[in-house]
């Protein structure tokens, strides 16, 4: 049999009342049990120390990751709106793209069946983006889609302003035709000789009047019917002194039976500018100015080019 030991159990007053008797094997074990029991309770004192150590840092990262999502949010909320105005960017693309149509139609102006669409040959319209995803959900289809649609909306941006600068270099040279071609009168004054066969006011004869009469008082200044170059001054034939202008494009005028010209050749003239004074050189029967208008060398109908 393994040996008992005793203990004593002592009253208040300090003596002996119970005797307990254990063996070895159970104290030892009891003995154990106690020593696991410190070393468990120095492991859970241990743990409570480190925790209550990290607790700062924990609240700092969870601070930190409630930072990250509210960026997050934040990024995916700025997503949608850069796609909103992707799409309002492409509807008025589409808008200056109609404008710029619109304008040809009024001008009767053909678009070059060669010239690509705003979105390239044959390409259509992109659909509008859908910004409309939930903040809680991956926005990487989005993204893909906003950079697909940017790259088209810098293609038709492209197409867009070549389509502008040949519109405008069309009316630019429409607008120079308008300001070359006659659309005035030279004097203000009145008509006594039509453009056409008349009796000629000399010979009494049948003859072809290549101009317009306009009767003014002597002296009274001749102004250019449009933009254009004076190309001569001096004495022509029966006409007496004239200025003839070259507009261009084939047009050119000429003014007749002039007391002075106010300009030498070469100089530069726009519509308005007084170019000579009216007289009554050359065969007349009084103070007018002879007014032709010449297409590529061929005289028409000066009236036709009076608008005012």
């Amino acid at each position: 049999m393994g040996k008992k030991i005793s203990f004593f159990v002592l009253s208040t007053t300090g003596s002996p009342t119970k005797q307990l008797t254990m063996s070895k094997g159970l104290l030892k074990g009891l003995s154990l049990l106690l020593m696991f029991a410190l070393i468990a309770s120095g492991f859970v004192v241990y743990d409570y120390y480190a925790l209550k150590k990290m607790l700062p840092s924990t609240s700092r990262l969870k601070s930190k990751i409630d930072n990250q999502e509210d960026e997050i949010v934040t990024q995916r909320q700025q997503i949608q709106n850069f796609a909103r105005e992707i799409n309002s960017l492409k509807t008025k693309l589409i808008d200056l793209n109609r404008f710029e149509k619109k304008i040809r139609i009024i001008a009767n102006i053909d678009k070059s069946s060669g010239q690509e669409g705003l979105f390239g040959v044959g390409g259509s319209i992109p659909e509008d983006l859908n910004p409309k995803i939930e903040l809680e959900s991956k926005h990487n289809s989005l993204l893909r889609d906003m950079h697909e649609q940017v790259e088209q909306l810098n293609v038709a941006s492209v197409h867009q302003k070549d389509g502008f600068e040949s519109l405008l270099k069309y009316l630019d040279e429409q607008r120079n035709i308008l300001a070359s071609t006659p659309a005035i009168k030279p004097v203000d004054g009145w008509v006594t000789s039509r453009f056409g066969y008349r009796t000629s006011p000399f010979t009494g004869k049948r003859e072809f009047h290549k101009g317009l009469d306009i009767a003014a008082l002597k002296k009274s200044p001749i102004i250019a019917t449009a933009d254009g170059v004076v190309a001569f001054v001096g004495l022509k034939g029966m006409l007496g002194k004239v200025v003839v202008l070259d507009h261009g494009h084939g047009i050119s005028t000429q003014y007749g039976h002039i007391d002075k010209a106010l300009k030498k050749p070469g100089e530069k003239i726009t519509r308005g500018e007084e170019i000579a004074l009216v007289g009554n050189s050359g065969r007349t029967t009084g103070a007018h100015v002879h007014y032709e208008v010449m297409l590529n060398g061929l005289p028409v109908n000066p009236e036709k080019y009076i608008i005012d």
